[in-house]
């Protein structure tokens, strides 16, 4: 008796399969290119749930429609953490299975696709994230700003544009919008301030400009007590190594310096790019100097001896902005094809974020995990950094009195909190941003099934 029950059961399971996978198939020849079907089929469970895509081209794929033509491979997967495979209407194969007979680790969570090459590709289920809205603008400058500082104990920041001058603002008043939020205005450059750093050694605080010049200010006295002297060109770039008292500064002459910042002399002399050095990261392990080029290349360094480790050459247009979290050992890196995640021992490529139309100049990344990308056309970009999903799109606008076309982004930055956003901008202002503090899970949920699409379609590409 416990047998035939059991075998009644089989028999239902297999035939609500045959009606989910005919579903399903008829869904497909009737134009639909993704389909899910059975997720809530109490006969077969959460491993019934099926998944189709007709965009793959699967000559090896986990299954091949055999019923009609409906045009291209179809790739059925389950969306389970035990992934199953559905070849033919009583016949079931775990991937699981498939796995452990060829020695693989299991992947479990998110889907997993089978492409030709015989390789996984798991689709990583994104972390929600509140959308991000303009809360503060600050006008100060008299030209574009060009780049921004916060000081380690996050109580001001420092700007500086193409006016020449660095001004300092109190962040708490700032973030208010209070008259009295500009604490000093330093002057000293004679051409467009491009870098700026505090120092943890206070109070001083270092900048570069196109000046060819690079200063340390006391802002106690807020007078310049040293200058660094060797660059032949504009400088671009600037970054203070996290636990030694080193500075580098990176230009237009093509190659990166690093300085001691005490004595003024200068310790390297990083050479081997062709165009200018735009972009600069800094950090206490191996490789503690990554540089990005316009010559559309990453250079890793080894600090002890001024040499290069590793040259990364996936970019095809001009590298304008670095970024680094610092809760993993990774950094990204933007241009105007896209945006490229890599391991930041090696330089080992981890993953392309596309979507981003346009010259990036600016990427900021805070703890919980939040990237930005800003581009010259004034789009901004939020992304999971973990996985590379893009969770907002938006466009920054031109303040009155400017022209529509000076809505670039030149620079941002996370306060040390990650809680607030500030972006330098080509219309002279200063933006502060915030989270929506209204936003939840059910009014801005994560579109899954267009990110699904998305990796499913980027899964055969190799950068």
């Amino acid at each position: 008796e416990g047998g035939e029950k059991q075998q009644r059961k089989e028999t239902a399971t297999a035939r609500a399969v045959r009606e989910i996978r005919r579903e399903a198939l008829d869904r497909l020849r009737s134009g639909e290119d993704y389909v899910e079907a059975g997720g809530d089929n109490s006969d077969v469970g959460a491993e019934g749930r099926l998944v189709i895509h007709r965009e793959v081209d699967m000559k090896s794929s986990v299954m091949q429609s055999n019923q009609g033509d409906i045009g291209g491979g179809a790739l059925i997967v389950s969306g389970s953490n035990n992934t199953t495979a559905f070849s033919g209407p009583n016949s079931t194969t775990t991937t699981e299975q498939q796995q452990q007979q060829k020695g693989q680790p299991i992947r479990s969570g998110g889907i997993l696709v089978k492409r030709d090459d015989d390789s996984n590709t798991t689709i990583p289920t994104p972390k929600w994230h509140a959308p991000w809205k303009l809360s503060t603008v600050l006008s100060s400058h008299l030209g574009w700003v060009r780049s921004i500082a916060f000081d380690p104990h996050n109580t001001m920041f420092a700007t500086g544009g193409n006016d020449r001058v660095i001004k300092i603002f109190d962040l708490a008043k700032a973030c208010v919008a209070s008259q009295d939020a500009l604490k000093i205005t330093l002057t000293g450059h004679i051409s467009p301030v491009r870098g700026l750093a505090f120092s943890e050694r206070h109070p001083y605080l270092f900048s570069a400009g196109e000046d060819k010049l690079v200063k340390c200010w006391d802002l106690e006295t807020n007078q310049v007590i040293r200058h660094y002297h060797g660059h032949l060109s504009g400088v671009f770039a600037l970054k203070l190594h996290p636990t030694l008292d080193l500075l580098v500064t990176g230009g237009r002459d093509a190659v990166a310096r690093v300085w001691d910042m005490r004595t003024k002399h200068q310790v390297h002399c990083l050479t081997g790019h062709d165009n200018t050095v735009g972009a600069l990261l800094t950090k206490g392990t191996d490789p503690q100097i990554v540089t990005g080029s316009y010559d559309s290349t990453i250079k890793l360094w080894d600090l002890a001896a001024g040499k290069c480790m590793t040259t990364l050459t996936h970019h095809k247009k001009s590298v304008r902005a670095l970024a680094m979290p610092s809760y993993e050992n990774t950094f990204i890196s933007g241009a105007a094809d896209s945006l490229k995640k890599w391991v930041g021992s090696d330089g080992r490529f981890v993953k392309s974020f596309t979507g981003h139309k346009g010259v990036i100049n600016a990427m900021a990344v805070n703890d919980d995990g939040v990237l930005l990308s800003g581009a010259d056309d004034g789009s901004m970009n939020f992304w999971d950094y973990n996985t590379g999903h893009c969770f907002q799109q938006s466009m920054t606008v031109a303040q009155p009195g400017s022209l529509d076309a000076e809505n670039g982004i030149f620079a941002a930055e996370f306060d040390l909190t990650g809680t607030r956003l500030i972006t330098c901008e080509a219309d002279k202002t200063i933006k502060i941003w915030k989270e929506d503090e209204h936003a939840s899970e059910l009014t801005h949920p994560i579109d899954m099934k267009n990110w699904r699409k998305k990796c499913i379609a980027e899964a055969k590409k190799r950068y």
